[in-house]
């Protein structure tokens, strides 16, 4: 049987219909469906404030229920946040998080910081204190962690008066290629800051159990609220195997070295493959990247394509047979969680979260390849394995599929900020 023809009975058995969070994707309509029902908005009374409509947009993806009242949240994140040619996971989770909350009773103010965070200059400094300044006293507070750990001197005193959570998308000191001086200093700095508000938020189990041990802070301080996840089309693929995808900004942390490494070691196979993400964040690390490339004479196979978004991002996962990602690390990873809901598999390295993204297929499949890091060889051995053992594929696809029915909603991911931000105390936290 080929791969084609295993996809078509997969699709059959396991593709009917999805039921996800309390809501149905129609295979047939898909994303264009979903990105309507999402989007779609009834026209407002003169009277109907913007706040309610978010509730009501909000509330058909949460099982109808709208709030009678909406509490406040002022929700402090990098300026960068709606650039599309700077996507980043948490852009996207801070952008979709603040769709979702009014369903759960909370209507976000976005207060958007431009600077170059987390190490800011003079200016970006004196907007970020004067946003939290001009913030009154007993405001509930959410804060992206680029923005906040990294400048203690201004968070922790109005840490006093308003009342904190800090969401910590990745801890500053494990950003890869950081002199090691600056990354004890931003260290350093987070803990000061994460120490002092009430309330500290991590993407997964992986992220809170680092950020209490590595930091010191109290467990019951510190709470998850994973990444969510829109099912999608299957991924049609293009001959079952050999079409490799990569989403991931090109940067030191996410490793794209070492995935060139592991397809120059595997040359002879009939690969080609696409990096998708973000040119501008290291362009010295992107020129080393591309360098690597011509020196393997690799070219015509594997593409940095830059960010894409929408139709065109739609268009490359449904083009992928299997999604890669070499990363040295990654509190979650929903890059593969957004692949997996295409029901496409992954080979990824086992570090941070990456594992609990996997995750596992309600049978107990396993939906991807996990390898250590720092080990080309290793990556080019399961890239072997997976081009030369049907069997293996035909596993991961079936438990990729699985593991798409059962990923969890983004619904759910509000809901827990909802709980977070509902137990924070009536009084600001005061410093030790």
């Amino acid at each position: 049987m080929t791969d084609t023809s295993v996809d078509t009975a997969l699709d059959t058995a396991l593709d009917a219909t999805i039921h996800v969070t309390g809501r149905t994707t129609d295979k047939a309509t898909g994303n264009a469906f979903e990105r309507a029902r999402l989007d779609y908005v009834p026209q407002q009374s003169a009277a109907q404030t913007a706040p309610q409509a978010a509730a009501q947009a909000s509330a058909r993806r949460n099982g109808g229920i709208i709030p009678m009242s909406l509490r406040r949240v002022h929700f402090l994140m990098p300026g960068g946040v709606d650039d599309p040619s700077v996507p980043s996971g948490g852009n996207a989770y801070d952008r979709r998080v603040c769709l979702d909350l009014p369903g759960f009773g909370w209507q976000v103010e976005r207060h958007a910081v431009p600077g170059d965070w987390p190490r800011p200059d003079a200016a970006a400094r004196g907007a970020l204190a004067r946003t939290l300044r001009e913030l009154p006293d007993g405001s509930a507070v959410m804060l992206d962690g680029l923005v906040a750990c990294g400048v203690p001197e201004i968070v922790v005193p109005e840490a006093q008066r308003l009342r904190m959570a800090v969401l910590v998308h990745l801890p500053l000191g494990d950003e890869t290629g950081l002199d090691p001086a600056l990354a004890a200093d931003l260290d350093a700095r987070e803990r000061t800051v994460l120490r002092a508000v009430p309330a500290v938020i991590g993407t997964s189990d992986w992220a809170v159990r680092r950020l209490v041990s590595h930091h010191g802070l109290a467990p019951d301080r510190v709470h998850v609220a994973a990444p969510g996840a829109d099912i999608a089309p299957l991924a049609s693929g293009t001959d079952g195997v050999s079409r490799l995808l990569c989403v991931a900004a090109v940067t030191p942390r996410k490793g794209q070295h070492r995935l060139v490494e592991a397809l120059a070691a595997v040359s002879d196979l009939p690969w080609s493959c696409a990096l998708v993400g973000g040119l501008t964040h290291d362009p010295e690390y992107v020129t080393r990247l591309r360098h690597l490339i011509r020196e393997h004479g690799l070219q015509d196979r594997l593409e940095l394509t830059g960010p894409k978004a929408g139709a065109d991002l739609d268009a490359t996962y449904a083009a992928a047979d299997l999604m890669v990602l070499t990363s040295y690390a990654e509190t979650y990873g929903m890059a593969v969680t957004e692949a997996l809901a295409r029901g496409i598999p992954v080979l990824a390295t086992d570090v941070g979260g990456l594992p609990e993204a996997v995750g596992r297929a309600p049978d107990g499949g396993v939906p991807g390849i996990l390898v250590p890091p720092e080990n080309p060889s290793a990556i080019a051995l399961e890239l072997r394995g997976w081009f030369g053992e049907a069997d293996v594929r035909r596993r991961l696809k079936a438990a990729a599929r699985g593991r798409r029915a059962a990923l969890g909603g983004w619904a759910s991911t509000a809901q827990s900020l909802a709980t977070v931000l509902r137990r924070l105390p009536a009084e600001p936290r005061r410093a030790a």
